[in-house]
């Protein structure tokens, strides 16, 4: 058995009946069940449909995401997410490198980097490079002024642990800001590389073993160990080149707002939902999210 869902961006919902209708009928699934009027619906499927990737293409154009996946553990019990454009809307080093008067030179590199098309751990080392000699200071700064949370984690870290999941952040970013996202949003624990730092000033290097996507996979299968889950039990969300291992092994790997390359490989792809939508894939519904209102 099959779930099917049906979901858009919160902030301009768009989701009517009739879409919904017109596409379980043919499909021949179960009654509709609406999650959160105009933003989720879902209906089961006694099988994964043949032109699911055609008519997901089409919704597109509507602003609607589809995703059909199995039926059985949907609502997982844990959460490893990445956090640059993913638990945040920005990328760590590019607003570093913003200040430090490199930022068009390093947001190049950084999108070709989660596009796969750069190794990771060499792209992040010559970024590094170019932040030597910034006052370390500007780390609490680009956190105060530049950092913003994804919409939608909060209610997804909430309701998930309100659940009696776990919550892991890893990153290929910086434990500085790793560490503020952890605390901020609730997670129970932040992996990330470390800048190096000598007398208050960036020294252009970065603290080794990088983290990338192997360890990525590595924290999974760690944390899972440990607390005595499988990889099934995970929902894994991030969106660039170095997070397809850990979406790949968890039981649910969402490509949020992916890199084009990152999201050909993944089965369930967000492209207009927020964070939220991740609670929606479990069944969740809007009066069910936490904290409550």
């Amino acid at each position: 058995m099959f779930i099917a869902t049906l979901l858009t961006n919160p902030a301009q919902p768009c989701l009517d009946r009739a879409t919904v209708e017109n596409l379980r009928n043919p499909w021949g699934g179960g009654e509709a069940q609406w999650l959160a009027t105009g933003e989720a619906a879902e209906f089961t499927l006694a099988a994964k449909p043949d032109n699911l990737w055609q008519v997901w293409e089409d919704l597109q154009s509507l602003k609607i995401d589809l995703i059909a996946q199995p039926s059985e553990n949907r609502r997982k019990k844990m959460l490893l997410a990445d956090m640059d454009s993913t638990m945040i809307q920005e990328e760590c080093i590019d607003e570093l490198a913003d200040v430090a008067g490199v930022g068009d030179h390093v947001k190049a590199i950084t999108a070709r980097a989660m596009n796969g098309e750069l190794d990771f751990e060499g792209a992040l080392t010559e970024r590094v490079g170019l932040l030597r000699d910034l006052d370390a200071s500007v780390i609490q700064t680009v956190i105060d002024t530049r950092i913003h949370f994804m919409p939608g984690g909060k209610a997804l870290l909430a309701t998930m642990k309100a659940n009696g999941s776990y919550a892991a952040l890893v990153s290929g970013g910086f434990t500085a800001f790793t560490g503020y996202v952890a605390g901020s949003l609730g997670f129970d624990e932040n992996r990330a590389n470390t800048l190096l730092i000598d007398n208050g000033k960036l020294t252009g290097d970065v603290g080794h073993p990088i983290l990338g996507r192997q360890a990525k996979v590595e924290a999974l299968n760690e944390i899972t160990a440990r607390l005595g889950l499988s990889p099934d039990d995970v929902m894994a969300v991030g969106d660039g080149a170095n997070d397809l291992g850990m979406l790949g092994l968890a039981g649910a790997g969402v490509a949020l707002h992916a890199k084009p390359s990152v999201a050909a490989e993944c089965d369930v792809r967000i492209n207009h939902g927020d964070l939220t939508a991740l609670l929606y894939l479990q069944g969740y519904a809007k009066d069910e999210f936490e904290p409550r209102v």
